[in-house]
């Protein structure tokens, strides 16, 4: 059971994007499929780094060399 209730949904959500009366932007579509990247015109703020203050403390310790 169940299989004809999922059927019958998805024919109203494809009857639905069928005949739906909206405007699509295909340009930003197709940079999407590209995977171009999107152009946000919000300025992005920049995210502290959690470990920056550790990473100070601890500098002195570190002689540059890696394991």
């Amino acid at each position: 059971m169940g299989r004809g209730r999922a059927k019958a949904k998805q024919t109203k959500v494809a009857r639905d994007l069928k005949y739906r009366s909206v405007d699509t932007d295909f340009a930003s579509l197709e940079r999407e499929l590209r995977g171009d990247p999107w152009d946000d015109p919000r300025p992005v703020a920049e995210e502290p780094d959690p470990y920056a203050e550790l990473a100070e403390r601890y500098a002195d310790l570190h002689d540059g060399e890696t394991r």
